[in-house]
C-alpha cells in the first residue's frame, strides 16, 4: 500500500493557509498520492473550509443502487461482517462502496456511527474525490490502488478527525466493483488495519472469481504446494477454447504479460504452454500436480471444474434445448433468453419480472430443461393461487398429526420435492409477509425443517421467482421483505410484453403448431392485421387463448385461418379502443376532472413501467420526470387503486 504522506511533510494547517490566501498549492508542496489527490480536490472545485453538501440519496433511490449492486453486496457482506468482527469495540465503521463512491452498506460501533453521520459517512452518500476531497475511499477509487488517510491528510477540514484505509475490489476482468474502507477516530489509527482491508479486497474477489466461474475450468498455481488454497494463489478462469478469461489479483501482480483489458488471451501467452499442454499434467482423479513453464519455472497447479480433456467432448448445439425453441425473434426476449442459458446451472437465484402472461412460468421451465439439473424435477408453486393459510404447508411440508386435518402419513412438502431440481415460485410479490421471513432462512441456511418439527433436512435447489408486480414499490407499501427481494433477485430477466414485441407473426405460429401440431395453419392477412392491432392485455396467455377459439371454430379440413374465425365474441375485444374524450362532459365538477386526470396520470405510470419490462430509471426517462418524482407517482397510483 503506498504512503499518502513521506517525511519530511509540510504543516497541513499551513497549507491550508497557503490555500486560502492564493488558491493554490505551492510545486511540490506536497508529493505522491496525497499531491496527487489534493490537486484533483482543487481542480474539481472544493475549498478545505468551504461548506459540503450533504444530501445523499433517497430511499428509493438507494433501493434502487442496492438493487443494482445486489451481487457485490451479497459477495461482500460475509466479508465485512468478518472484518468487523475484528475491530468491534475499538470505535470503527466498515464500509462498502459502490464504483462510484456511493457508501451502499455500514456495519459500525454505535457511538462512531453517530460521529461518522455528522459529516454523512453512511449509505447513499457519495464519497468520490470530486465531491469529498482526498478521502481513502474516493482517493482509491481514483489511484485504482489502496490508500490510507490520516487525519489532516484529508482535504476537506471538516474530515480530519477521521482515520481511513480503503482497497478497490476488482472483478476476474479487471474492473472495479468498488472499495472496502476501515474508518475510525484519528487517534485509533493502527497499522494493521492497512493488512486487514487489503487482505479484505482479496477475500471479496475470491468469493467473486468463484461464483462467477463455478463450474468453468479454472487453473490455479502456486509456487508452493501449500499455497494452493490461499489467498496469494494465482486464479485462472479459462474458457473450452483454453484461453484465460478472467485472473485474481495475485495473477495481476505475477504476470506483467496480463492484460485483462485484451481477454480473452490464450494460456500460451502467459505461461508458455497451452491448455493442452497443462492437460498431460492434470491426474485423473484431480487434486494437486506440477507444470514445468517453458522457462523451465515449475509451480503447482490445481484444476477445478471439468478437467481438460473435456473441453472436446461434443455438447448438444444451443438450438435443440428447451430455450432456442422459445426464441421466434424479438430482439429483447431473444437477449433475455441468452442470459438465462448463461445463468442456466449457476448457484445464482434468478426472479422473472413481467406483466402476467408474458410466460414467465414457460421461460422458468425451459431454464431448468436447458441446464444441468434438467433430470432433477421441476416444481412450480403459484403463491397467488393457493389460500394463506396452506401456503407454509405446501411450502415446508408437515410431520404427521402436525395439525388437525394433516395426513396421516405426513407430507414432504414442495421444497423438498425440489432437492436437486429447480423450485418456481410464481407470483412472488403475492406471498405472506410471515412466510416471507421463514423462506428466507431457509434460503440462507440451505435446511429445511417441516411443521410439527424434526430434524433439519439439507435443500439443494435452483431457485426461480416471478412477479408482474414492481417489487420496489411492494417494499415501499410494506408488503414485501427487502431482504428476501435481495436474496431472490440475484439476477432479475425482464420479459417484455406481447404489445412490444415484434415477433407477432412467428409467435402466432409457433401457438398455432402447439395448439393444433397434426395440420399447419397459416393465417389470413386480414386476421393477422386484427391480431396485430389488438393492445393485448393479457399478453401472450390471450392470444393463445384467441388462437384456440379460433382453431376450435374451423373445419377439420380448413388450414387457414379467417378473420371470421375469430368470432362475434371475440372481435369485439380485438377492435381498436375508442380514443380517450379529453373534454369535461356538462355538469361534471371539477373535482371529478381531477379525479380522471389522477386516473390517467396513474395510468401513464403504470403502462411506463410495463413498457420498459419494469426497469425504472428507463420508465422514468420516458416520462421525462427524476427516478424519485416516478416512485412517488408509482406509490399514489397504487394508493388510489386500493394496493397499499
Amino acid at each position: 500500500m503506498e504512503a499518502l504522506t513521506r517525511a519530511p511533510q509540510p504543516s497541513f494547517a499551513a497549507l491550508r493557509r497557503l490555500l486560502a490566501e492564493r488558491g493554490e498549492l505551492p510545486a511540490g508542496a506536497i508529493s505522491g498520492v496525497t499531491g496527487r489527490s489534493w490537486r484533483r480536490s482543487l481542480a474539481s472545485g472544493l475549498a478545505p473550509s468551504a461548506p459540503v453538501r450533504l444530501h445523499g440519496l433517497s430511499a428509493a433511490e438507494l433501493r434502487l443502487l442496492i438493487e443494482r449492486e445486489a451481487q457485490f453486496l451479497a459477495h461482500a457482506r460475509p466479508v465485512m461482517e468478518h472484518v468487523f468482527s475484528q475491530v468491534a469495540g475499538g470505535g470503527n465503521v466498515v464500509i462498502l462502496a459502490c464504483g462510484n463512491g456511493i457508501v451502499v452498506n455500514a456495519l459500525g460501533d454505535p457511538p462512531f456511527l453517530d460521529k461518522a453521520a455528522r459529516v454523512a459517512l453512511q449509505p447513499g452518500h457519495s464519497w468520490h474525490e470530486a465531491a469529498r476531497g482526498t478521502n481513502a475511499i474516493g482517493t482509491a477509487l481514483a489511484e485504482d490502488a489502496p490508500v490510507t488517510v490520516h487525519g489532516e491528510e484529508h482535504f476537506l477540514d471538516r474530515n480530519s478527525f477521521l482515520t481511513c484505509t480503503a482497497a478497490p475490489v476488482h472483478d476476474p476482468r479487471g474492473q472495479c466493483l468498488g472499495v472496502i474502507d476501515i474508518s475510525g477516530d484519528w487517534t485509533t489509527r493502527s497499522r494493521h488495519t492497512e493488512a486487514l482491508v487489503r487482505v479484505s479486497a482479496h477475500m471479496i474477489e475470491a468469493q467473486i472469481f468463484t461464483a462467477r466461474h463455478r463450474g468453468g475450468h479454472r487453473l490455479y498455481l502456486h509456487a508452493a504446494a501449500e499455497g494452493l488454497g490461499s489467498l496469494g494463489q494465482i486464479a485462472l478462469a479459462l474458457d473450452d477454447a483454453g484461453r484465460i478469461i478472467g485472473a485474481n489479483h495475485a495473477a495481476r501482480a505475477a504476470f506483467a504479460r496480463l492484460d485483462l483489458t485484451a481477454l480473452p488471451i490464450p494460456l500460451e501467452r502467459l505461461l508458455g504452454l497451452d491448455a493442452n499442454a497443462v492437460e498431460k499434467y492434470a491426474p485423473l482423479g484431480g487434486g494437486p500436480f506440477q507444470i514445468r513453464l517453458a522457462s523451465g519455472r515449475r509451480l503447482h497447479a490445481e484444476w477445478h471444474g471439468p478437467p481438460p480433456a473435456r473441453r472436446k467432448a461434443p455438447t448438444r448445439a444451443p438450438e435443440a434445448d428447451a430455450l432456442a425453441a422459445l426464441d421466434t425473434g424479438d430482439a429483447a426476449f431473444r437477449d433475455a433468453l441468452t442470459r438465462a442459458r448463461r445463468l442456466a446451472g449457476k448457484p445464482v437465484a434468478l426472479l422473472l419480472q413481467g406483466e402476467s402472461g408474458t410466460g414467465k412460468d414457460v421461460l422458468a421451465r425451459a431454464i431448468h430443461l436447458s441446464g444441468p439439473r434438467r433430470g432433477g424435477a421441476f416444481v412450480a408453486l403459484n403463491c397467488a393461487a393457493l389460500p394463506e393459510s396452506l401456503i407454509e404447508a405446501e411450502l415446508f411440508g408437515y410431520r404427521p398429526g402436525a395439525f388437525t386435518g394433516a395426513a396421516r402419513e405426513g407430507n414432504p412438502g414442495r421444497l423438498r420435492e425440489a432437492h436437486g431440481g429447480t423450485l418456481f415460485l410464481d407470483e412472488i410479490g403475492d406471498m405472506p409477509l410471515a412466510l416471507q421471513a421463514r423462506l428466507l432462512r431457509v434460503l440462507e441456511n440451505r435446511e429445511i425443517v417441516p411443521l410439527g418439527g424434526g430434524r433439519p433436512a439439507p435443500l439443494d435447489i435452483a431457485l426461480i421467482s416471478a412477479t408482474h408486480r414492481v417489487l420496489a414499490a411492494e417494499i415501499d407499501c410494506g408488503r414485501f421483505r427487502a431482504d428476501l427481494y435481495y436474496r431472490l433477485a440475484g439476477i432479475t430477466l425482464h420479459l417484455p410484453p406481447l404489445r412490444a414485441r415484434t415477433d407477432l407473426a412467428a409467435l402466432i405460429a409457433a401457438l398455432l403448431a402447439r395448439i393444433a401440431p397434426e395440420r399447419r395453419i397459416d393465417v389470413a392477412p386480414e386476421a393477422l392485421a386484427s391480431l396485430a392491432a389488438h393492445a393485448w392485455p393479457g399478453n401472450i396467455r390471450e392470444l393463445a387463448n384467441v388462437l384456440s377459439g379460433a382453431v376450435a371454430l374451423m373445419e377439420e379440413d380448413e388450414t387457414r385461418l379467417e378473420r371470421a374465425h375469430l368470432g362475434p365474441d371475440i372481435e369485439p375485444r380485438l377492435s381498436a379502443p375508442q380514443p380517450c374524450r379529453t373534454e369535461t362532459p356538462a355538469g361534471a365538477s371539477v373535482a371529478g376532472t381531477a379525479l380522471t386526470l389522477r386516473h390517467l396520470s396513474h395510468a401513464a405510470v403504470r403502462e411506463a413501467l410495463a413498457q420498459a419490462g419494469g426497469n425504472v430509471s428507463e420508465a422514468a426517462r420516458r416520462l421525462a420526470i427524476s427516478r424519485k418524482t416516478f416512485y412517488r407517482k408509482l406509490r399514489a397510483a397504487e394508493s388510489l387503486s386500493g394496493s397499499c
